[in-house]
């Protein structure tokens, strides 16, 4: 099916998409979908050249914006009284917490069960979820890891108030573990009686976690929106668009002050519910779980399947005026009123994750449909053309969530180099985005390998564009020519069918791959340039070089570059290192004078030097140096090469630099040290340290066999059984009687003399052995 725009003759695309509720970091979960989402969006901008138009909405108001803002504040007071009067207040209240917490979440456990015993009796009732199974003995899944997320904060509350009654715990360390149990507990006691009139409470809180948020994703390289959207900006037009909705006859308001969809009303005019994910319109955890937490059951809905537009406030839940009372804005609204405020009253593409689409984006549908339809409800009105709901991304089966809190946050992987912007959008460019992606050891190896083959091939055009000479621009190569059109027609089928940027992906390796192994001495350097260009247009276009746009003329990406000011430097050591590397192979020339001239000092060292560049002339230096420290002896050659593997794996290295050795003719490529290059040097430093441990584990043991042998020779046969077991021997020392005085019988007496002969033979060595010595 194309892809038809509203407006097809200025190719202006309209496009909405699901933003974050703000109340926590955003984790690897989240960058799967907003990456996901901007490789999409500069597809259709930047490739299929579209006027796109991305509104972004950020949540600032929900349940568990409110929840989450209200527990903070009260337990920065709880903190704040405990300092003052002293440890017991803070242990009683953790302890009753605790117990809270296990009755509501670990409800195997006994409900007066100590914290000293909190581990014991998880490890007994918990032990097929602890051993990765379900409690019915089958597989796990999310249900397991919420457990387990209980499991771990149980565990770090009961520790810390035993180490607080012993005395060995800080008092930061101890509300560290103890405050996952106390933020539901104080909540529950004291939630209602915030001023929630005091909206900073929860947008401290929001304010926060909105600036975190976007700067994770321009860490991950996405675009900013054209336009940014808040709820709380937005509380008038929310009020309006619910009265409009009630006034056409599909909402309904209750006694409390709420205003509910009326789906019955609805499908009565003709109109369709839940057509993103009909299968799941009576779910009823899904649509308790799109209400919020904080919204009660309520006897005057028509149907239970009926959404709130409107909820009237509680007390502690922050409030804006409207003509039902004070309240505040159901979840699903919010999109609607602000898309259409934005977009107005028809939307080429909606996006957000697939958890979104229903009951969500079900629900915005239908309560935006039943806004923009007018007084002939006969017709329907769609409102959105296209839906794209991203794929989850999974850790051990279970999809990355906050609320099971087996994430990890996109500052943590950015910050411990876990990953880069560019490695994880790989990786989704391999899953494709309406795939879910479980993080595996194997994808993560695909995304590598495809990572590495990109910087070596970019690292490799380059080099060939600075050793260019006139000659090779006269020869052409056909099938490379007609292998790079080739890629761009497949390339562009592939992205034309939904994006499909995994295949995609793929031509590009095998076009790359064919340039690897195609014949250079008949490809003129135009070619090259034509490929590499194209190549770097492409990964421009994905979002894989930082903000380089995809006309960009340059080849390569970032990261594989040598600095200008290191390259005068780098190329001396290279070529001193090339001459020095052949003439110590072939053993000619190898006199004081050979190695003197090779060393002469170049005009690198008598040109201004920038500050920049001190360290690699200083590399420049010291090799000069240590070449004419070079003495003429029959171990010269081999000297030469250790000294030259001393500049390639230390010297360069630690400046982030790797001379790659290649068959000669051509001189060696010089590169920057990348992430692949250390994964593989980490590789094999850890294969030479695993081979050192063997060798030193077997000579161990030789030397421990040899003194064993050695204990063992020492011992005359004509000793050995002259112990208290037996009273008498004969000449040779075997045994004739026993302690007791009975004679020894037949068969003990020739098992007795095995072993003599045996003992004899390695004694008998042993003597021969330590004559020699």
């Amino acid at each position: 099916m194309p892809f038809r725009p509203l407006d097809p003759k200025s190719k202006r695309v309209t496009w909405y998409a699901c933003g974050p509720t703000v109340y926590d970091d955003a984790h690897l979960g989240h960058a799967r979908t907003y990456v996901s989402t901007d490789i999409i969006r500069r597809i259709m901008k930047d490739y299929f050249k579209f006027d796109v138009n991305f509104v972004m909405n950020i949540t600032d108001v929900d349940d568990k914006i409110i929840v989450r803002g209200r527990q903070q504040h009260l337990l920065e007071e709880f903190f704040d009284t405990s300092r003052r009067r002293g440890t017991e207040t803070t242990e009683d209240a953790s302890l009753s917490a605790l117990q809270a917490y296990l009755s509501k979440n670990l409800p195997l456990l006994s409900s007066d069960v100590s914290p000293e015993e909190v581990s014991r009796s998880i490890n007994g009732q918990y032990k097929l979820v602890l051993d990765g199974k379900a409690l019915d003995g089958g597989a796990a899944g999310d249900k397991e890891a919420k457990i387990k997320m209980h499991i771990k904060t149980a565990l770090a509350a009961s520790s810390a108030i035993v180490a607080l009654k012993t005395g060995s715990i800080s008092t930061d360390q101890f509300n560290l573990q103890v405050q996952d149990v106390l933020l539901p507990y104080l909540d529950s006691l004291y939630g209602s009686t915030i001023n929630a009139s005091d909206h900073s409470i929860f947008t401290k809180l929001t304010k926060k976690f909105e600036n975190r948020f976007m700067e994770d994703i321009r860490a991950l390289n996405c675009v900013d929106p054209d336009s940014v959207t808040r709820v709380t900006e937005y509380g008038q037009q929310i009020v309006d668009f619910v009265a409009k909705v009630e006034k056409n006859g599909f909402a309904y308001k209750t006694s409390d002050g709420s205003v509910y969809f009326d789906i019955d009303a609805f499908e009565k005019a003709d109109n369709s519910y839940a057509r993103l994910e009909p299968w799941n319109r009576n779910d009823q955890e899904l649509q308790a779980d799109g209400e919020g937490a904080l919204t009660k059951k309520s006897s005057e809905k028509r149907s239970d399947a009926d959404f709130a537009l409107w909820k009237s406030s509680k007390p502690g839940e922050p409030s804006w005026p409207s003509p039902w009372g004070g309240g505040r804005p159901g979840w699903h609204i919010e999109c609607s009123a602000m898309a259409s405020d934005k977009l107005g009253s028809q939307i080429d593409i909606h996006s957000g994750g697939i958890d979104l689409a229903f009951p969500h984006h079900d629900n915005e549908l239908a309560q935006s449909e039943a806004y923009w339809c007018e007084q002939n409800r006969q017709i329907q009105h769609q409102w959105v053309n296209y839906f794209m709901h991203m794929g989850h991304l999974s850790i051990q089966g279970s999809k990355m969530s906050k609320s099971l809190k087996n994430f990890t946050t996109i500052r943590e992987a950015l910050g411990r180099g876990d990953w880069t912007s560019r490695s994880l959008r790989i990786v989704f460019l391999l899953g494709g985005w309406r795939e879910g992606i479980e993080i595996t050891d194997d994808i993560v190896k695909e995304g590598s390998a495809w990572e590495d083959k990109v910087n070596n091939f970019f690292i490799k055009v380059n080099d060939v564009l600075e050793r260019q000479d006139d000659q090779q621009h006269e020869k052409t190569d056909r099938s490379m020519e007609e292998a790079l059109q080739k890629t761009k027609d497949d390339v562009y089928n592939a992205l034309c069918d939904s994006f499909g940027t995994p295949v995609a992906m793929r031509f590009i390796s095998e076009l790359i791959s064919e340039y690897n192994s195609s014949d250079k001495s008949v490809l003129s350097t135009q070619q090259t340039l034509e490929i590499a260009r194209w190549v770097t247009s492409i990964v421009n276009t994905f979002g894989l070089n930082g903000s380089a746009k995809a006309e960009d003329n340059s080849i390569g990406w970032s990261g594989i570059s040598i600095p200008d000011y290191a390259k005068p430097y780098l190329t001396s050591i290279s070529k001193m290192r090339d001459t020095l590397r052949q003439t110590a192979r072939s053993s000619r020339n190898l006199t004081a004078q050979s190695l003197k001239d090779i060393a002469e000092p170049t005009q690198n060292g008598q040109q201004t030097q920038k500050a920049e560049a001190a360290p690699y002339a200083a590399v420049l230096s010291t090799f000069q140096s240590d070449i004419s420290a070079l003495s003429t002896s029959g171990t010269l050659a081999k000297e030469i090469l250790q000294l030259c593997d001393r500049i390639r794996d230390t010297d360069l290295w630690d400046l982030g630099i790797y001379l790659e050795d290649r068959p000669d003719p051509q001189p060696a490529l010089i590169r920057p040290v990348t992430r692949e290059l250390r994964a593989a040097k980490a590789d094999q430093n850890a294969l030479v340290q695993q081979k050192q441990a063997q060798r030193e584990k077997a000579k161990q043991e030789k030397d421990r066999a040899r003194e064993e042998r050695e204990e063992k020779g020492r011992l005359s046969h004509l000793e050995m059984f002259r112990t208290e077991e037996f009273a008498e021997w004969d000449e040779e020392g075997l045994p004739v009687r026993d302690r007791e005085g009975v004679e020894v019988t037949k068969s003990r007496a020739k098992k007795l003399r095995k072993e003599w002969e045996r003992q004899r033979r390695v004694h008998e060595a042993w003597v021969m052995e330590q004559g020699k010595e």
